[in-house]
């Protein structure tokens, strides 16, 4: 695999990671920036380099007539009352069951990106729905560093519940063939791998893209397929990884994971371009199609 060269400063795309973790403010984000440039003009270079271009990654428009989207709300009696997010699906199924996928976001809520991976997924003949785990606080607000922000703000059980809610909602849809899969990003990967332990058999595939993974204990409690993936240079988690997958196999559950060399955190976000590793994100998208079309596929 060709890696992705970095045409920043590592240090800076570091930084970058640690600021949207929440393990730094933006103070110090900024300043981490400022030791690595040349001048004040090129550290803000830098930094506008590092903020996600939506509009440039877009693949799949709101308006493809492929698809039919909508905006759904769920109810979230255990949550925080009610979970909104986009429903995609392919025009061409008319009204037919499809398999659906449920498709969960980065630590900022329901962005552009994650909505045009949604519309992507539909366009693989699967039914999509992309909730927002901001809800409660508003929703997504348009800025991804407010979206943090806010994130902070929202009971964390609470919005568990919520997703949770609009994972069981997809799979129940009259529309949903009744079987489930489950993709995220960070944040997204970790509740997909909660997801995998809460829902045991009701859920039948989990892809993670540089999730947290359950304690082991609960590993046995994952009845469904898992593919996980991390990139390379993600080291606490792909140093993590062995012991997931040492559990996973000690527990008999079907699942494959892949590091990628040379890709750091967030590699599959094309929409953040610095971070963005093309060879790495195609090669993890064909195989998590390849792996929801095997296990969550609907065969009658």
């Amino acid at each position: 695999m060709e890696p992705t060269k970095q045409t920043l400063p590592r240090e800076a795309i570091d930084a970058y990671n640690l600021y949207i973790h929440g393990e730094i403010d933006r103070r110090s984000f900024l300043d981490r920036v400022k030791k690595v440039a040349v001048s004040s003009a090129a550290a803000a270079a830098i930094v506008d380099r590092l903020m996600p271009n939506y509009a440039a990654a877009q693949q799949v428009s709101p308006t493809d007539a492929r698809i039919k989207t909508e905006r759904a709300t769920v109810p979230s009696p255990n949550g925080t009352g009610k979970i909104t997010g986009l429903l995609v699906r392919p025009a061409a199924a008319g009204t037919q069951r499809l398999p659906a996928i449920l498709v969960i976001h980065e630590n900022r809520g329901l962005n552009p990106h994650i909505e045009d991976v949604a519309r992507r997924i539909a366009l693989e003949n699967f039914m999509a729905f992309a909730p927002d785990g901001l809800t409660s606080v508003g929703g997504y607000p348009g800025d991804d560093a407010k979206g943090g922000e806010m994130f902070g703000k929202v009971d964390r059980a609470k919005m568990g519940e919520d997703l949770y809610a609009a994972a069981l909602w997809l799979k129940d849809r009259a529309d949903s063939t009744g079987r489930l899969g489950v993709t995220g990003f960070c944040f997204g990967g970790g509740i997909s791998n909660q997801l995998a332990v809460r829902m045991g058999a009701d859920l039948a595939a989990a892809v993670p893209y540089y999730g947290g993974a359950p304690p082991a204990a609960d590993v046995p409690k994952i009845k469904a397929a898992v593919l996980v993936h991390h990139g390379g240079e993600d080291t606490r988690l792909v140093t993590a990884w062995p012991e997931y997958d040492k559990a996973m196999t000690a527990a008999a559950v079907r699942h494959e994971g892949y590091v990628y060399p040379d890709a750091v955190h967030g590699f599959n976000n094309d929409a953040t371009p610095e971070r963005f590793n093309k060879a790495a994100a195609e090669q993890a998208w064909k195989r998590t199609i390849a792996w929801f079309n095997k296990y969550v596929r609907a065969t009658s």
